[in-house]
């Protein structure tokens, strides 16, 4: 395996292949049917072959599960579903014996109905103290039994969910941007600074490399917390508000003080960005998620767009760009680029919309090759590298995703991209664990197994390994630059120096290559020399 340029250099994260590990629906190692450590410590080498820098974990804490794990009940712990303290040490150390680092995800934005604080300000009632650290406010109207604004949820319906007293009486309305599961911290309170400093400082004595910060926008909310009032003002009384860049510059800070270059990767859906890009300041977050790359559909103009916005804004900022297809979030990209609309809008999932799964596995085949060779870092979701879809046709019985409950059974939700990853053998669990997996797998995935994958030359899989191969043994990938180059309406083209060229054709027809001196990979076989449609290609250059 060639040796990682990102994990031998300082300043690893500008350039790092990171995999996004659903720890739930990796591998499961005791056979309770859910993925678990254990699993997952498995499977390292396997990570390892794939030609990874990072990995970053979802939510490994206890929680009772009414997000996903995004409702945390204490940060200083491991889910015991998922295993113990114990081996997330060991997880650590052994990722860093094969080279690869780990991020975890943390939820500073809100935390578990079940985390001690919140059930203490339940149980002393209005006059707690305790009640400081979120957002409990009076209903409005004559008997308190409206919401104390007209905020919504992110998961459908109002933000706000009204208490009951000890006594049983009616009481105050919290905050809950997502679940009621799930209320906001109150950041106007010195203590939630100081215990995120320390949670922070936890997880960094013990070998973490970084962290993914969930929400990262939406920590500090307007004075007063005005209602909307049917308007979307920029930026949002409940996002991107100007206080949240001390308390990054404070996390920093605490991030300095430990060796290796300990990181913070961003998670923000903002419009603007000039405004984006100020969480990348030198003295903030390391990097960040790019969502309009994710949401952007397959066409060359708009993916030009993207990359041109997304490096010009990162540009001013010194900050490396990511480059993201998808995630726990999002419907997967093989489903997405198989429909007559390849975007993704969170307002609309498309859910069941007709699918040619033959082309959107082509045009994914060539967005690997194209996200892996531009400047900055990447993203690969787990399942991605076997060519995985969207399992859209599960039972409505069996979906988890608040969204679907909170959005009156009219949104699906996420469960469809979190299904269990196939491993090996013919039939479900497909050699996920010894039990039933936590969500049923299609059986058509037989042919979609790690196992399969990797024993065909031509696989996705085998697609990925080369591409990543490449991308750490080639200078010009990574961190750095690219020039432009113009073939024609419909394709993409740039160089990076030295001697390297993508050409990816979204057009209809085939295209010649540029001159080069060789051909390094291609998503898929040329054709008398040319690049098919829907097809990429990498190329040394003199």
């Amino acid at each position: 395996m060639a040796e990682a340029k990102t994990t031998t250099t300082t300043r690893w994260w500008r350039g790092a292949a990171i995999y996004q590990v659903y720890v739930r629906s990796f591998a499961d190692g005791n056979g309770d049917g859910v993925g678990d450590l254990q699993g997952l410590l498995r499977k390292l080498p396997y990570i390892a072959e794939l030609g990874i820098d990072a990995i970053w974990l979802n939510p490994w804490y206890p929680s009772p599960m009414a997000d996903g794990g995004y409702d945390v009940a204490d940060y200083r712990a491991i889910e015991p579903l998922f295993g113990s303290l114990v081996e997330a040490e060991k997880l650590i150390d052994e990722a860093h014996a094969l080279g690869i680092k780990i991020i975890i995800d943390i939820v500073p934005n809100h935390c578990s109905d079940q985390h001690p604080w919140f059930l203490q300000a339940i149980a002393e009632g209005p006059d707690s103290p305790v009640r400081e650290l979120f957002w409990f406010k009076p209903g409005k109207g004559e008997d308190g039994s409206e919401p104390p604004n007209d905020w919504q949820s992110r998961f459908g319906g109002p933000a706000w969910t009204r208490t009951t007293n000890p006594d049983g009486t009616a009481g105050d309305w919290y905050l809950h941007l997502y679940s009621p599961e799930q209320p906001d911290f109150n950041w106007t309170n010195r203590r939630v600074h100081d215990e995120f400093e320390d949670i922070l400082r936890f997880w960094l004595d013990r070998g973490v490399d970084g962290f993914r910060i969930d929400v990262a926008d939406g920590l500090v909310k307007e004075d007063g917390l005005p209602d909307l009032n049917g308007e979307t003002p920029e930026p949002l009384p409940f996002s991107d508000q100007d206080g949240v860049h001390e308390i990054y510059r404070h996390w920093r800070r605490v991030a300095d003080e430990y060796p290796g270059e300990r990181i913070f990767v961003g998670e923000m859906w903002l419009p603007d960005p000039e405004r984006f890009a100020r969480y990348l300041r030198a003295d903030e977050l390391h990097s960040a998620f790019n969502f309009d790359f994710l949401g952007c559909p397959w066409e060359a103009s708009a993916l030009r767009g993207v990359i041109d916005d997304t490096l010009a804004a990162h540009a001013p900022v010194g900050a490396p760009p990511t480059w993201v297809l998808s995630n726990h979030d999002v419907t997967r990209h093989v489903t997405r680029y198989g429909r007559a609309d390849t975007s993704f809008d969170f307002g609309d999932r498309q859910h069941l919309a007709p699918t040619d799964f033959d082309l959107g596995t082509r045009r994914a085949r060539a967005a690997a090759l194209l996200t892996t060779s531009l400047p900055g870092g990447v993203y690969v979701y787990q399942g991605e590298e076997l060519g995985l879809w969207e399992v859209e046709n599960l039972a409505d019985e069996l979906r988890e995703d608040p969204v679907w409950v909170r959005s009156g059974h009219t949104d699906r939700g996420r469960d469809g991209c979190r299904i269990p990853i196939p491993w090996g053998g013919a039939e479900p669990p497909f050699r996920f664990g010894d039990g039933t997996a936590w969500l049923p797998q299609p059986e058509e995935w037989s042919d979609f197994t790690a196992e399969v994958e990797a024993a065909d030359p031509e696989s996705m899989l085998s697609l990925y390994r080369n591409a990543l191969r490449l991308r750490r043994s080639e200078e010009a990938l990574g961190d750095g630059d690219l020039t432009w180059l113009d073939l024609g309406p419909g394709v993409l083209a740039f160089t990076r120096s030295p001697g390297f060229a993508c050409v990816v054709n979204l057009s209809s027809a085939p295209i010649p290559l540029p001159e080069h001196d060789s051909v390094l990979l291609t998503s898929a076989p040329l054709v008398d020399g040319d690049l098919p449609s829907d097809t990429a290609a990498w190329l040394r250059l003199s």
